[in-house]
Protein backbone atom coordinates (compact mmCIF):
# COMPACT_ATOMS: atom_id res chain seq x y z
CA UNK A 1 0.00 0.00 0.00
CA UNK A 2 1.22 3.31 -0.60
CA UNK A 3 -0.21 6.54 1.02
CA UNK A 4 1.16 9.60 -1.10
CA UNK A 5 1.29 13.14 1.53
CA UNK A 6 1.20 16.47 0.31
CA UNK A 7 0.77 19.93 1.63
CA UNK A 8 -1.80 22.51 1.32
CA UNK A 9 -2.16 26.14 2.61
CA UNK A 10 -5.24 24.59 4.86
CA UNK A 11 -2.69 21.29 5.59
CA UNK A 12 -1.84 18.04 4.78
CA UNK A 13 -3.82 15.93 2.26
CA UNK A 14 -2.94 11.87 2.67
CA UNK A 15 -4.01 9.71 -0.69
CA UNK A 16 -4.15 5.93 -0.35
CA UNK A 17 -3.25 4.36 -4.05
CA UNK A 18 -4.49 1.46 -4.51
CA UNK A 19 -3.08 -1.59 -6.39
CA UNK A 20 -5.13 -0.78 -9.83
CA UNK A 21 -3.24 2.97 -9.45
CA UNK A 22 -6.83 4.42 -7.62
CA UNK A 23 -6.36 7.19 -5.55
CA UNK A 24 -9.11 7.96 -2.52
CA UNK A 25 -8.50 10.32 0.58
CA UNK A 26 -7.72 8.97 3.84
CA UNK A 27 -7.66 12.48 4.93
CA UNK A 28 -7.50 16.30 4.20
CA UNK A 29 -6.01 19.37 5.92
CA UNK A 30 -4.30 17.52 8.85
CA UNK A 31 -3.29 20.33 10.98
CA UNK A 32 0.90 20.03 11.18
CA UNK A 33 0.88 19.58 14.87
CA UNK A 34 -1.46 16.66 14.52
CA UNK A 35 0.46 15.16 11.42
CA UNK A 36 2.65 12.89 13.91
CA UNK A 37 -0.33 10.95 15.44
CA UNK A 38 -2.08 10.85 12.01
CA UNK A 39 0.85 8.80 10.50
CA UNK A 40 1.44 6.83 13.44
CA UNK A 41 -1.60 5.39 12.97
CA UNK A 42 -1.19 4.86 9.45
CA UNK A 43 2.07 3.24 9.89
CA UNK A 44 0.70 -0.14 11.78
CA UNK A 45 -0.60 -0.43 8.36
CA UNK A 46 2.92 -1.07 6.82
CA UNK A 47 2.26 1.54 3.87
CA UNK A 48 5.04 2.97 1.85
CA UNK A 49 4.67 6.39 2.78
CA UNK A 50 5.28 8.71 -1.08
CA UNK A 51 6.36 12.36 -0.45
CA UNK A 52 8.26 14.88 -2.19
CA UNK A 53 11.17 15.09 -0.31
CA UNK A 54 12.36 13.11 3.11
CA UNK A 55 14.05 15.89 4.67
CA UNK A 56 10.67 18.21 4.12
CA UNK A 57 8.82 15.44 6.35
CA UNK A 58 10.41 12.87 8.37
CA UNK A 59 12.64 15.02 10.70
CA UNK A 60 9.35 16.82 12.23
CA UNK A 61 7.93 12.99 13.10
CA UNK A 62 11.94 11.82 14.67
CA UNK A 63 11.23 14.86 16.78
CA UNK A 64 7.60 13.14 18.00
CA UNK A 65 8.89 9.81 18.57
CA UNK A 66 7.89 8.37 15.16
CA UNK A 67 10.29 6.04 13.45
CA UNK A 68 8.79 5.14 9.84
CA UNK A 69 9.49 1.80 8.20
CA UNK A 70 9.94 2.54 4.21
CA UNK A 71 9.47 5.18 2.08
CA UNK A 72 9.59 7.01 -1.76
CA UNK A 73 11.36 10.24 -1.62
CA UNK A 74 9.97 11.78 -5.02
CA UNK A 75 12.94 13.87 -5.95
CA UNK A 76 15.29 11.94 -5.23
CA UNK A 77 13.91 9.04 -7.59
CA UNK A 78 12.87 12.13 -10.54
CA UNK A 79 16.21 12.31 -10.83
CA UNK A 80 17.56 8.31 -11.50
CA UNK A 81 14.32 8.28 -13.90
CA UNK A 82 15.09 11.25 -15.77
CA UNK A 83 18.64 10.15 -16.55
CA UNK A 84 18.67 6.55 -16.62
CA UNK A 85 18.93 4.64 -19.63
CA UNK A 86 16.61 1.76 -18.55
CA UNK A 87 13.80 4.74 -18.32
CA UNK A 88 14.69 6.56 -21.56
CA UNK A 89 12.07 5.91 -23.47
CA UNK A 90 9.51 7.07 -20.37
CA UNK A 91 7.25 10.17 -20.63
CA UNK A 92 9.17 11.35 -17.73
CA UNK A 93 12.78 11.21 -18.92
CA UNK A 94 10.91 13.22 -22.37
CA UNK A 95 9.34 15.70 -21.16
CA UNK A 96 10.24 18.79 -20.74
CA UNK A 97 12.39 19.76 -17.66
CA UNK A 98 10.13 21.23 -14.38
CA UNK A 99 9.87 21.92 -10.97
CA UNK A 100 10.77 18.16 -9.83
CA UNK A 101 14.17 19.05 -11.89
CA UNK A 102 16.91 19.79 -9.49
CA UNK A 103 20.51 20.97 -10.92
CA UNK A 104 22.46 17.74 -11.53
CA UNK A 105 25.34 17.47 -8.92
CA UNK A 106 28.56 17.75 -9.67
CA UNK A 107 30.12 14.08 -10.58
CA UNK A 108 33.28 12.48 -8.58
CA UNK A 109 35.97 14.04 -10.64
CA UNK A 110 40.10 15.12 -11.01
CA UNK A 111 40.53 17.99 -9.10
CA UNK A 112 39.63 20.41 -11.65
CA UNK A 113 36.97 23.07 -11.92
CA UNK A 114 36.98 23.58 -15.83
CA UNK A 115 34.46 23.14 -17.91
CA UNK A 116 35.24 19.51 -18.67
CA UNK A 117 33.01 18.63 -16.19
CA UNK A 118 30.24 20.56 -16.69
CA UNK A 119 27.48 18.40 -17.33
CA UNK A 120 24.30 19.34 -19.34
CA UNK A 121 22.17 21.29 -17.17
CA UNK A 122 18.52 23.25 -18.32
CA UNK A 123 16.91 25.15 -15.96
CA UNK A 124 14.06 24.18 -13.82
CA UNK A 125 10.87 26.16 -14.96
CA UNK A 126 7.01 26.00 -14.90
CA UNK A 127 4.86 24.53 -12.38
CA UNK A 128 5.25 21.03 -11.02
CA UNK A 129 2.90 18.01 -11.07
CA UNK A 130 1.79 17.11 -7.24
CA UNK A 131 3.41 14.55 -5.62
CA UNK A 132 0.60 12.23 -6.43
CA UNK A 133 0.62 12.81 -10.64
CA UNK A 134 4.34 12.86 -9.89
CA UNK A 135 4.52 9.30 -8.67
CA UNK A 136 2.31 7.90 -10.78
CA UNK A 137 4.35 8.78 -13.70
CA UNK A 138 7.32 7.21 -12.11
CA UNK A 139 5.59 4.41 -11.72
CA UNK A 140 4.83 4.37 -15.38
CA UNK A 141 8.55 4.96 -16.13
CA UNK A 142 9.74 1.64 -14.06
CA UNK A 143 6.68 -0.55 -15.63
CA UNK A 144 7.88 0.22 -19.22
CA UNK A 145 11.69 -0.45 -18.36
CA UNK A 146 13.24 -3.65 -20.26
CA UNK A 147 14.14 -4.34 -15.95
CA UNK A 148 11.48 -3.05 -14.11
CA UNK A 149 12.89 -5.03 -11.00
CA UNK A 150 16.00 -3.62 -11.42
CA UNK A 151 15.38 -0.01 -11.51
CA UNK A 152 13.05 -0.73 -8.78
CA UNK A 153 16.00 -1.74 -6.12
CA UNK A 154 17.67 0.89 -6.99
CA UNK A 155 15.15 3.62 -5.99
CA UNK A 156 13.92 1.51 -2.61
CA UNK A 157 17.76 1.81 -1.66
CA UNK A 158 17.68 5.48 -2.52
CA UNK A 159 14.51 6.23 -0.36
CA UNK A 160 15.70 3.99 2.44
CA UNK A 161 19.05 5.90 2.50
CA UNK A 162 16.86 9.28 2.94
CA UNK A 163 15.52 8.07 6.16
CA UNK A 164 18.75 6.19 6.72
CA UNK A 165 20.20 10.24 6.59
CA UNK A 166 17.28 11.57 8.50
CA UNK A 167 17.64 9.62 11.44
CA UNK A 168 21.72 9.79 11.59
CA UNK A 169 21.55 13.69 11.90
CA UNK A 170 18.15 12.65 14.43
CA UNK A 171 20.19 10.20 17.06
CA UNK A 172 23.87 12.37 16.30
CA UNK A 173 27.04 10.71 16.39
CA UNK A 174 28.16 10.82 20.17
CA UNK A 175 30.74 13.26 20.78
CA UNK A 176 32.69 14.62 23.91
CA UNK A 177 33.20 18.11 23.23
CA UNK A 178 35.94 18.20 26.29
CA UNK A 179 38.17 15.62 24.93
CA UNK A 180 37.97 17.27 21.37
CA UNK A 181 39.23 20.41 22.99
CA UNK A 182 42.05 18.46 24.70
CA UNK A 183 42.77 16.85 21.29
CA UNK A 184 43.43 20.18 20.00
CA UNK A 185 45.36 21.82 22.76
CA UNK A 186 47.71 18.77 22.52
CA UNK A 187 48.07 19.14 18.76
CA UNK A 188 47.79 22.68 18.31
CA UNK A 189 48.51 24.55 21.75
CA UNK A 190 46.35 26.49 23.61
CA UNK A 191 43.60 28.66 21.54
CA UNK A 192 44.67 31.71 20.08
CA UNK A 193 43.18 34.87 19.46
CA UNK A 194 41.51 35.96 16.87
CA UNK A 195 43.75 36.16 14.13
CA UNK A 196 46.54 34.63 15.30
CA UNK A 197 48.01 31.40 14.84
CA UNK A 198 47.97 28.40 17.21
CA UNK A 199 51.74 28.22 19.31
CA UNK A 200 52.46 24.85 17.42
CA UNK A 201 51.37 26.59 13.94
CA UNK A 202 54.11 29.39 15.16
CA UNK A 203 56.59 27.28 15.95
CA UNK A 204 56.69 25.54 12.72
CA UNK A 205 56.54 28.97 10.39
CA UNK A 206 59.72 30.16 12.78
CA UNK A 207 61.36 26.84 11.78
CA UNK A 208 60.23 26.92 8.31
CA UNK A 209 61.81 30.54 8.16
CA UNK A 210 64.47 29.75 10.03
CA UNK A 211 65.24 27.01 7.51
CA UNK A 212 64.67 29.20 4.16
CA UNK A 213 66.78 32.27 5.76
CA UNK A 214 63.71 34.28 4.95
CA UNK A 215 62.01 36.51 6.87
CA UNK A 216 58.75 36.25 6.81
CA UNK A 217 57.14 33.03 5.10
CA UNK A 218 52.85 32.43 4.62
CA UNK A 219 51.92 28.49 4.67
CA UNK A 220 48.36 29.71 4.52
CA UNK A 221 48.44 31.40 1.26
CA UNK A 222 49.36 28.72 -1.37
CA UNK A 223 50.32 32.01 -3.91
CA UNK A 224 52.63 33.59 -1.33
CA UNK A 225 53.92 30.52 -0.43
CA UNK A 226 54.96 29.44 -3.83
CA UNK A 227 56.74 32.22 -4.34
CA UNK A 228 58.75 32.13 -1.44
CA UNK A 229 59.76 28.51 -2.12
CA UNK A 230 60.64 29.65 -5.59
CA UNK A 231 62.44 32.56 -4.32
CA UNK A 232 64.96 30.23 -2.08
CA UNK A 233 65.71 28.36 -4.72
CA UNK A 234 63.27 25.11 -4.58
CA UNK A 235 61.77 24.39 -7.94
CA UNK A 236 58.35 23.30 -7.07
CA UNK A 237 55.19 23.34 -9.39
CA UNK A 238 52.49 23.72 -6.60
CA UNK A 239 52.18 22.92 -2.89
CA UNK A 240 50.27 20.15 -3.50
CA UNK A 241 51.61 18.05 -0.20
CA UNK A 242 52.08 15.23 -2.39
CA UNK A 243 54.11 16.95 -5.20
CA UNK A 244 56.23 18.33 -1.96
CA UNK A 245 56.75 15.02 -0.77
CA UNK A 246 59.03 14.28 -3.46
CA UNK A 247 61.30 17.94 -3.27
CA UNK A 248 64.37 16.75 -0.43
CA UNK A 249 64.79 19.90 1.36
CA UNK A 250 64.86 20.09 5.00
CA UNK A 251 62.00 22.74 5.22
CA UNK A 252 59.48 20.09 3.27
CA UNK A 253 59.04 17.97 7.01
CA UNK A 254 58.09 21.28 8.95
CA UNK A 255 56.18 22.22 5.66
CA UNK A 256 54.04 19.18 5.57
CA UNK A 257 53.07 18.85 9.11
CA UNK A 258 51.58 22.46 9.38
CA UNK A 259 49.71 21.86 6.55
CA UNK A 260 48.67 18.81 8.13
CA UNK A 261 47.76 20.80 11.21
CA UNK A 262 46.12 23.84 9.36
CA UNK A 263 43.75 21.72 7.95
CA UNK A 264 42.81 20.56 11.23
CA UNK A 265 42.27 23.94 12.61
CA UNK A 266 40.45 25.39 9.54
CA UNK A 267 37.98 21.83 8.79
CA UNK A 268 37.79 20.89 12.77
CA UNK A 269 39.52 22.98 15.06
CA UNK A 270 37.61 25.11 17.96
CA UNK A 271 34.87 26.84 15.40
CA UNK A 272 33.76 24.15 14.25
CA UNK A 273 33.39 22.46 17.39
CA UNK A 274 31.23 25.05 18.80
CA UNK A 275 28.93 25.06 15.67
CA UNK A 276 28.68 21.63 14.99
CA UNK A 277 28.89 19.23 18.64
CA UNK A 278 25.68 20.43 21.02
CA UNK A 279 24.29 18.57 23.73
CA UNK A 280 26.90 15.49 22.93
CA UNK A 281 26.28 14.63 19.66
CA UNK A 282 27.81 15.79 16.21
CA UNK A 283 24.70 16.19 13.72
CA UNK A 284 25.92 16.28 10.47
CA UNK A 285 23.68 17.00 7.78
CA UNK A 286 24.22 14.07 4.72
CA UNK A 287 22.47 14.48 0.88
CA UNK A 288 21.92 11.19 0.02
CA UNK A 289 22.73 10.79 -3.95
CA UNK A 290 24.93 14.18 -3.61
CA UNK A 291 27.23 13.25 -6.15
CA UNK A 292 27.11 12.02 -10.00
CA UNK A 293 27.53 7.92 -9.22
CA UNK A 294 25.14 8.59 -6.27
CA UNK A 295 27.60 8.36 -2.84
CA UNK A 296 26.57 10.85 -0.65
CA UNK A 297 27.57 14.59 0.42
CA UNK A 298 27.51 16.33 2.86
CA UNK A 299 25.96 20.00 3.14
CA UNK A 300 27.87 21.05 5.99
CA UNK A 301 29.87 19.46 8.85
CA UNK A 302 32.85 17.74 7.19
CA UNK A 303 31.16 14.32 7.99
CA UNK A 304 32.30 12.66 5.07
CA UNK A 305 36.43 13.82 6.41
CA UNK A 306 36.64 13.25 10.10
CA UNK A 307 40.19 13.65 10.53
CA UNK A 308 42.07 10.72 13.01
CA UNK A 309 43.39 13.15 15.09
CA UNK A 310 40.24 13.78 16.58
CA UNK A 311 38.22 10.45 16.35
CA UNK A 312 38.99 9.57 19.71
CA UNK A 313 36.07 12.32 20.73
CA UNK A 314 33.62 9.67 18.89
CA UNK A 315 33.32 8.23 22.87
CA UNK A 316 29.90 5.73 23.13
CA UNK A 317 27.78 6.40 26.03
CA UNK A 318 27.98 5.00 28.95
CA UNK A 319 26.89 1.15 29.01
CA UNK A 320 27.09 1.40 25.32
CA UNK A 321 29.67 0.55 22.56
CA UNK A 322 30.53 1.70 18.54
CA UNK A 323 31.02 -1.18 16.27
CA UNK A 324 33.05 0.08 13.96
CA UNK A 325 32.57 -1.97 10.10
CA UNK A 326 33.84 -1.37 6.55
CA UNK A 327 33.50 -3.31 3.72
CA UNK A 328 37.10 -5.03 2.93
CA UNK A 329 38.14 -4.27 -1.16
CA UNK A 330 34.68 -2.94 -1.79
CA UNK A 331 35.29 -1.83 -5.48
CA UNK A 332 37.72 -4.02 -6.64
CA UNK A 333 34.56 -6.75 -5.14
CA UNK A 334 32.24 -4.95 -6.90
CA UNK A 335 34.25 -5.05 -10.72
CA UNK A 336 34.78 -9.00 -9.96
CA UNK A 337 30.84 -8.98 -9.68
CA UNK A 338 30.09 -6.76 -12.43
CA UNK A 339 32.07 -8.04 -14.57
CA UNK A 340 31.36 -12.04 -13.87
CA UNK A 341 35.07 -12.64 -14.23
CA UNK A 342 35.20 -16.02 -12.09
CA UNK A 343 38.87 -15.81 -12.29
CA UNK A 344 39.10 -12.97 -10.36
CA UNK A 345 36.10 -14.16 -8.01
CA UNK A 346 38.45 -17.10 -7.09
CA UNK A 347 40.97 -14.43 -5.77
CA UNK A 348 38.83 -12.81 -3.89
CA UNK A 349 37.82 -15.82 -1.65
CA UNK A 350 39.98 -14.19 0.77
CA UNK A 351 42.13 -11.26 0.79
CA UNK A 352 41.58 -10.12 -3.18
CA UNK A 353 45.12 -8.50 -3.40
CA UNK A 354 46.92 -11.79 -2.01
CA UNK A 355 44.73 -13.86 -4.71
CA UNK A 356 45.85 -11.25 -7.15
CA UNK A 357 49.16 -12.22 -6.12
CA UNK A 358 48.82 -16.32 -5.96
CA UNK A 359 47.26 -16.04 -9.68
CA UNK A 360 50.97 -15.08 -10.61
CA UNK A 361 49.62 -11.43 -12.31
CA UNK A 362 51.73 -9.23 -9.89
CA UNK A 363 54.39 -10.44 -7.01
CA UNK A 364 53.24 -8.70 -4.16
CA UNK A 365 50.26 -7.57 -2.38
CA UNK A 366 51.37 -3.58 -2.77
CA UNK A 367 51.58 -4.21 -6.54
CA UNK A 368 48.41 -6.01 -6.47
CA UNK A 369 46.76 -3.01 -4.89
CA UNK A 370 47.93 -0.24 -7.48
CA UNK A 371 47.09 -2.86 -10.18
CA UNK A 372 43.39 -2.18 -9.08
CA UNK A 373 43.46 1.09 -8.50
CA UNK A 374 45.05 1.29 -12.13
CA UNK A 375 42.32 -0.78 -13.12
CA UNK A 376 39.65 1.24 -11.86
CA UNK A 377 40.81 5.25 -12.35
CA UNK A 378 42.71 4.44 -15.88
CA UNK A 379 46.19 4.45 -14.70
CA UNK A 380 48.23 4.69 -18.27
CA UNK A 381 52.11 5.88 -16.57
CA UNK A 382 53.76 4.87 -13.54
CA UNK A 383 53.26 1.81 -11.34
CA UNK A 384 49.70 1.37 -12.27
CA UNK A 385 50.25 2.01 -15.91
CA UNK A 386 52.92 -1.05 -15.94
CA UNK A 387 51.31 -3.06 -14.14
CA UNK A 388 48.31 -3.36 -16.41
CA UNK A 389 49.33 -5.59 -19.14
CA UNK A 390 49.89 -8.60 -16.84
CA UNK A 391 46.35 -7.67 -14.83
CA UNK A 392 44.52 -7.95 -18.00
CA UNK A 393 46.11 -11.00 -18.84
CA UNK A 394 45.60 -12.48 -15.85
CA UNK A 395 41.88 -11.31 -15.64
CA UNK A 396 40.56 -10.14 -19.09
CA UNK A 397 36.85 -10.25 -18.35
CA UNK A 398 36.88 -7.15 -15.77
CA UNK A 399 39.02 -5.16 -17.48
CA UNK A 400 37.13 -5.59 -20.49
CA UNK A 401 34.49 -4.49 -18.49
CA UNK A 402 36.27 -1.00 -17.72
CA UNK A 403 38.07 -0.44 -20.52
CA UNK A 404 34.61 -0.53 -22.53
CA UNK A 405 33.22 2.07 -20.22
CA UNK A 406 36.15 3.91 -20.94
CA UNK A 407 35.97 3.90 -24.30
CA UNK A 408 31.89 4.92 -24.01
CA UNK A 409 32.88 8.01 -22.53
CA UNK A 410 35.88 9.07 -24.75
CA UNK A 411 32.93 9.02 -27.17
CA UNK A 412 30.59 10.94 -25.18
CA UNK A 413 28.20 8.26 -24.10
CA UNK A 414 26.54 7.24 -21.09
CA UNK A 415 27.05 4.31 -19.15
CA UNK A 416 25.02 2.71 -16.30
CA UNK A 417 25.61 1.13 -13.12
CA UNK A 418 24.29 -2.55 -11.95
CA UNK A 419 20.67 -1.20 -10.50
CA UNK A 420 20.54 1.64 -13.32
CA UNK A 421 21.76 5.28 -12.21
CA UNK A 422 23.28 6.35 -15.38
CA UNK A 423 26.40 8.87 -16.11
CA UNK A 424 25.65 12.38 -16.89
CA UNK A 425 26.38 13.34 -20.12
CA UNK A 426 29.39 16.11 -21.33
CA UNK A 427 28.47 19.71 -21.54
CA UNK A 428 28.07 22.03 -24.65
CA UNK A 429 31.53 22.94 -23.98
CA UNK A 430 32.76 19.77 -24.12
CA UNK A 431 31.36 18.31 -27.25
CA UNK A 432 32.07 21.77 -29.58
CA UNK A 433 36.14 20.67 -28.57
CA UNK A 434 35.33 17.39 -29.45
CA UNK A 435 33.62 18.34 -32.96
CA UNK A 436 36.68 21.27 -33.63
CA UNK A 437 39.77 18.29 -32.73
CA UNK A 438 37.78 15.92 -35.28
CA UNK A 439 37.19 18.61 -38.20
CA UNK A 440 39.86 18.47 -41.24
CA UNK A 441 41.15 21.93 -40.50
CA UNK A 442 41.95 21.33 -36.45
CA UNK A 443 45.26 22.33 -35.78
CA UNK A 444 47.39 19.60 -33.95
CA UNK A 445 46.85 21.79 -30.76
CA UNK A 446 43.42 21.42 -31.05
CA UNK A 447 43.86 17.35 -31.98
CA UNK A 448 45.44 17.11 -28.64
CA UNK A 449 43.30 18.54 -26.33
CA UNK A 450 40.47 17.00 -27.84
CA UNK A 451 41.88 13.99 -27.15
CA UNK A 452 42.97 14.76 -23.95
CA UNK A 453 39.72 16.01 -23.14
CA UNK A 454 37.84 12.83 -23.86
CA UNK A 455 40.19 10.31 -22.03
CA UNK A 456 39.58 12.36 -19.01
CA UNK A 457 35.76 11.79 -19.36
CA UNK A 458 36.48 8.18 -20.02
CA UNK A 459 38.00 8.16 -17.11
CA UNK A 460 35.33 9.37 -15.43
CA UNK A 461 33.07 6.44 -17.16
CA UNK A 462 35.60 4.20 -16.67
CA UNK A 463 35.52 4.64 -12.32
CA UNK A 464 31.54 5.38 -12.61
CA UNK A 465 29.94 2.08 -13.26
CA UNK A 466 32.39 1.00 -10.30
CA UNK A 467 31.96 3.55 -7.49
CA UNK A 468 28.43 4.13 -8.35
CA UNK A 469 27.52 0.24 -7.91
CA UNK A 470 29.72 0.23 -5.18
CA UNK A 471 27.24 2.92 -3.95
CA UNK A 472 24.12 0.73 -4.47
CA UNK A 473 25.58 -2.22 -2.58
CA UNK A 474 26.33 0.11 0.17
CA UNK A 475 23.12 1.47 0.28
CA UNK A 476 21.48 -1.60 0.16
CA UNK A 477 23.58 -2.61 3.17
CA UNK A 478 22.36 -0.21 4.90
CA UNK A 479 19.14 -0.48 3.89
CA UNK A 480 19.12 -4.20 5.22
CA UNK A 481 21.08 -3.78 8.51
CA UNK A 482 18.77 -0.77 9.18
CA UNK A 483 15.90 -3.25 9.86
CA UNK A 484 17.63 -5.82 11.37
CA UNK A 485 18.89 -3.26 13.87
CA UNK A 486 15.87 -1.95 14.95
CA UNK A 487 14.46 -5.64 15.48
CA UNK A 488 17.13 -6.28 18.02
CA UNK A 489 15.99 -4.03 21.29
CA UNK A 490 12.64 -1.84 22.24
CA UNK A 491 11.86 1.39 22.95
CA UNK A 492 12.68 4.38 20.51
CA UNK A 493 15.47 4.88 17.89
CA UNK A 494 17.85 6.35 20.44
CA UNK A 495 17.32 3.23 22.24
CA UNK A 496 18.03 0.55 19.96
CA UNK A 497 21.05 -0.05 18.48
CA UNK A 498 21.42 2.45 15.34
CA UNK A 499 23.43 3.78 12.52
CA UNK A 500 25.17 6.77 13.46
CA UNK A 501 27.87 7.19 10.91
CA UNK A 502 28.40 6.39 7.12
CA UNK A 503 31.53 7.07 5.02
CA UNK A 504 31.13 4.99 1.96
CA UNK A 505 32.15 1.78 2.32
CA UNK A 506 32.24 1.80 6.40
CA UNK A 507 29.38 2.28 9.27
CA UNK A 508 29.43 2.89 12.95
CA UNK A 509 26.50 1.73 14.82
CA UNK A 510 26.04 2.73 18.56
CA UNK A 511 24.67 0.17 20.41
CA UNK A 512 23.94 -1.28 23.98
CA UNK A 513 26.96 -2.91 25.20
CA UNK A 514 25.48 -6.52 25.44
CA UNK A 515 24.05 -6.19 21.90
CA UNK A 516 27.31 -5.40 20.18
CA UNK A 517 28.22 -8.99 19.64
CA UNK A 518 24.65 -9.79 17.59
CA UNK A 519 25.18 -5.86 16.09
CA UNK A 520 28.14 -7.63 14.25
CA UNK A 521 26.74 -10.58 12.93
CA UNK A 522 23.76 -8.58 11.54
CA UNK A 523 26.34 -6.21 10.11
CA UNK A 524 27.68 -9.29 8.20
CA UNK A 525 24.67 -10.47 7.49
CA UNK A 526 23.39 -7.53 5.74
CA UNK A 527 26.36 -7.69 3.46
CA UNK A 528 26.02 -10.55 2.34
CA UNK A 529 22.02 -10.04 1.72
CA UNK A 530 23.11 -6.87 -0.14
CA UNK A 531 25.68 -8.80 -2.65
CA UNK A 532 22.55 -11.27 -3.52
CA UNK A 533 20.07 -8.85 -4.13
CA UNK A 534 22.34 -7.24 -6.26
CA UNK A 535 24.20 -9.75 -7.98
CA UNK A 536 22.31 -12.23 -7.38
CA UNK A 537 24.14 -16.02 -7.30
CA UNK A 538 27.25 -14.28 -8.57
CA UNK A 539 29.99 -16.27 -6.30
CA UNK A 540 31.50 -12.88 -4.74
CA UNK A 541 32.18 -12.55 -1.22
CA UNK A 542 31.82 -9.10 0.30
CA UNK A 543 33.51 -9.48 3.98
CA UNK A 544 33.07 -7.25 6.38
CA UNK A 545 35.74 -6.19 9.20
CA UNK A 546 34.71 -5.02 12.50
CA UNK A 547 35.51 -3.70 15.55
CA UNK A 548 33.56 -3.19 18.63
CA UNK A 549 35.03 -0.29 21.04
CA UNK A 550 34.26 2.88 23.27
CA UNK A 551 36.01 5.59 21.10
CA UNK A 552 36.31 5.67 17.06
CA UNK A 553 40.44 6.58 17.49
CA UNK A 554 40.58 2.86 18.95
CA UNK A 555 39.02 1.02 15.83
CA UNK A 556 42.13 1.65 13.36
Amino acid sequence: MHVVLSRSPRGVCAQRLDDDGTARDVAQNVAEHDLPAFIGRLERERPRWVWDDTTRWYPQLLAAGLRLERCVDLRLSHAILRGSTLTAASRLARAPRGAWDAATPLADKPETHSALFDFAVEPAHGAGDSPLEEFLLQQEAIAASAEPGRISRLLAAESAGALIASEMKFAGLPWQAGLHEELLVELLGDRPAPGARPARLEELARRMREILQVSDVNPDSPAELLKTLRGTGLQVASTRSWELKEIDHPVIAPLLEYKKLARLLTANGWTWLETWVADGRFRADYVPGGTATGRWGASGGGALQLPKQIRGAVVADPGWKLVVADAAQLEPRILTALSADRRMAEAGRGDLYEGIVASGAVATRAQAKVAMLGAMYGATAGEGGRLMPALTRAFPQAIAMVEAAARAGERGEVVTTRLGRSSPVPGDEWRDLQQAGSAQDATEATRRAAGGQARSWGRFTRNFIVQGTAAEWALCWMAGLRGRLWQLGDGGLAERPHLVFFLHDEVIVHTPAELADRVVAELRAAASDAGRLIFGAMPVTFPITTAVVDNYGQAK
